[in-house]
């Protein structure tokens, strides 16, 4: 049971310092406030004077705790040239595979939840479980709300505890597109200063799912010159721009027979414009090396659904068909979170520019 005074100190996050969501993995030995983890870009901070919050213990952290923060983490990239995975989850399996992949390779990641699977899973029982094995093995895994389409969504995903929010409207016209998103980033802002918010122009298809026939995206490619528009008129701490990336997958994609294309020289144009942090969106089904040229160009979080979710499939028919007379679900699931893992540890393994 959390103490009276754990729940109250958490509730009350968006008043003080401490409202950013940030988590302590603490204590680790001082360096003038700021120091390194296993991970080789995981940014610590130290907690400022005078502010103290519970940990999950229900003691104080004492005065040598640090800080783990998402903005940080998002910082480091751009001096690193890595990008953080970023991975959608709509079960325990999927959150499972991509955790412990980070944890065996000692990178940060980004776990994804859209609008659906928020529903499916429950916004506060995502968040309690990402948290639980954040605080528990002091690790710097954080939350997203992806791909949500409204203030009322946004900010009650925000009040729960996300430590980012995509507040995508980008179906609506440019001009319109600013104007909720500029609105968004203030409310989300005000309820927690340090949470991340991103914002999306362009258009780069709906569903991570397996499409037959590829969408004509040609004419919603993103310009720079509206990119570094959105950016300066939202005041976004993310871009996800449309570059040749769309949702879901092909079945040819699916089959191995062809892969997505990046413009990569448009990504570069976009990073020189905006000098914004960037996500690649619909990151499943892309050429391996067109991923490393687009990070390398500053694409900084890379999205992956659609694979996982192959591979989630994939590895429970496994299970089954292996044990056919088997009910038993921590039985068979574990071929699902092997199938999927293998996915994870590929992409995060290119992501921070590992050897395969």
């Amino acid at each position: 049971m959390v103490p009276p005074e754990v729940e109250q100190a958490t509730s009350e996050f968006s008043s003080s310092l401490l409202s950013d969501r940030e988590f302590a993995i603490g204590p680790v030995p001082g360096d003038g406030g700021r120091t390194q983890s296993a991970a080789s870009f995981m940014t610590l901070r130290k907690r400022p004077a005078g502010h103290d919050l519970p940990n999950t213990c229900g003691e104080n952290l004492s005065e040598g705790a640090f800080m783990l923060v998402l903005r940080d983490v998002l910082d480091e990239t751009q001096k690193t040239g890595k990008a953080i995975g970023h991975f959608n989850i709509s079960d325990l399996v999927l959150l499972k595979a991509v955790f412990d992949s980070a944890r065996e390779l000692s990178v940060p990641v980004l776990v994804g939840a859209s609008s659906a699977e928020r529903k499916f899973m429950g916004v506060d029982q995502i968040v309690a479980l990402v948290r639980s094995l954040r605080e528990e093995f002091n690790f710097p895994i954080f939350l997203n709300a992806d791909h949500t389409h409204s203030r009322a969504e946004a900010e009650e995903a925000a009040k729960a505890g996300f430590d980012a929010i995509v507040f995508d409207v980008s179906a609506l016209p440019f001009e319109e597109n600013v104007r909720q998103t500029k609105e968004a980033v203030e409310a989300l802002k005000s309820i927690n200063p340090a949470i991340v918010v991103e914002g999306e122009i362009g258009d780069i298809g709906v569903g991570s799912e397996i499409h037959e026939k590829a969408p004509d995206l040609s004419k919603g490619l993103t310009t720079p010159d509206d990119a570094k528009r959105y950016v300066e008129s939202t005041a976004i701490d993310i871009l996800a721009p449309a570059v040749g990336n769309m949702h879901g997958m092909l079945a040819s994609m699916v089959r191995g027979e062809t892969r997505k294309r990046l413009d990569i020289a448009r990504i570069a144009e976009i990073k020189t414009a905006t000098r914004a942090l960037l996500t690649l969106h619909g990151g499943s089904g892309t050429d391996d090396e067109d991923l490393r040229k687009a990070i390398a160009a500053g694409i900084n979080v890379v999205h992956i659904n659609t694979e996982l979710r192959v591979a989630w499939r994939r590895g429970l028919e496994d299970g089954l068909a292996t044990q056919p007379h088997e009910v038993v679900p921590y039985k068979i699931l574990p071929f699902a979170v092997e199938s999927v893992k293998h996915v994870t540890v590929s992409r995060l393994r290119l992501f921070n520019g590992m050897p395969a």
